[in-house]
């Protein structure tokens, strides 16, 4: 249903150009949950945007191709883009607080999304307003309500409500439930895969957090400085992950199960994305470094069924770019 080939993003700062995202590829089946992890600046919430076609200068799309249910929404103008939004393909933002307007009710920015796509009908209107609202479990009363009227796991799954307002395709979530505590995160998780089992959309939910999709999706992709580091099967990646990053990241928290161990953090930070070393860009974070990664840009190598971007995964024959 979507595919992401060779996805690239820059930021034009009068310098040097930040490479945010570099040549991201992925795709996505009808009805499958893709988490996608990483440290804050690695490029999630960029990539995201790119995929929505909702980055605003100084981004831009400097290479390769989004094409959602067989259209290519980078070569798509705005008008082409709208009847697409919110009808096929929503996006649940970072901050509801800050995504839902302040001074309106939940109801009216309901009723205006539903306009924009041709429902003139005010019955209507509330009706499907007032389904959507019960889907996510909060009385039909809150459309009279404002954004600081709610909780912040309200205004969450209040935003997820309005997402669903046409039964769409595919569902983008940035982040929802960085503001909430973690019975907050737990009960908003476990209410958005029963509303995906219940009406069959496909989920890219974007996070920081391993540990908050281990049980909720179907494959994970780690990504690290704008590339993509790992993608596979969610279980499999945290029973036995082959990047060097991913080990770190799964590392870092602790487990419930098991004998204590100390947790481990990655040591160093991210790199500058305007000034990419050459070779690996984990390479001065990385445990298991060879002295070909820091002259060797690593591929991204096929391992079964996961994907990564190590050289120590590269077949024996395979020819490699040095830079």
């Amino acid at each position: 249903m979507l595919e992401v080939s060779g996805l690239s993003v820059a930021y034009e700062t009068g310098g040097s150009p930040v490479r945010a995202v570099q040549d991201v590829s992925l795709h996505v089946d009808r009805g499958e949950f893709l988490g996608v992890v990483g440290e804050s600046g690695c490029g999630k919430s960029t990539m995201l945007f790119a995929v929505a076609q909702l980055l605003s200068p100084p981004a831009r799309i400097t290479g390769g191709d989004v094409t959602f249910s067989g259209q290519n929404l980078v070569t798509m103008t705005d008008k082409q883009l709208s009847s697409v939004r919110w009808r096929n393909l929503s996006v649940v933002m970072q901050s509801a607080m800050n995504a839902l307007n302040p001074v309106t009710t939940v109801g009216a920015q309901f009723a205006d999304a539903m306009r924009a796509h041709g429902t003139k009908s005010k019955a209507e209107i509330r009706k499907r307003s007032e389904e959507v609202l019960a889907l996510v479990g909060i009385d039909r009363a809150h459309l009279r309500s404002y954004p600081h009227q709610l909780s912040g796991g309200m205004r969450q799954r209040a935003m997820i409500a309005m997402a669903l307002l046409f039964t769409p395709d595919l569902v983008i979530m940035d982040e929802p439930t960085s503001a909430l505590d973690v019975v907050a995160q737990r009960s908003l998780m476990t209410q958005i895969k029963e509303l995906q089992r219940r009406l069959g959309f496909a989920i890219v939910f974007v996070t920081h957090d391993m540990s908050l999709v281990s049980h909720y999706s179907d494959r994970l992709m780690v990504m690290y400085a704008g590339q993509v580091a790992e993608l596979g099967p969610t279980r499999k990646i945290f029973t036995s992950p082959l990047h060097p990053y991913s080990k770190g990241l799964l590392d870092a928290f602790p487990s419930i199960r098991g004998p204590r161990t100390e947790l481990a953090g990655i040591p160093g930070s991210p790199p500058d994305l305007s000034d990419i070393p050459n070779g690996c860009s984990f390479l001065p974070r990385c445990p298991v470094k060879r002295d070909e990664c820091a002259t060797t840009v690593p591929a991204l190598f096929q391992s079964d069924d996961t994907q990564v971007r190590c050289l120590l995964h590269a077949p024996a024959d395979t020819e490699v770019t040095r830079g």
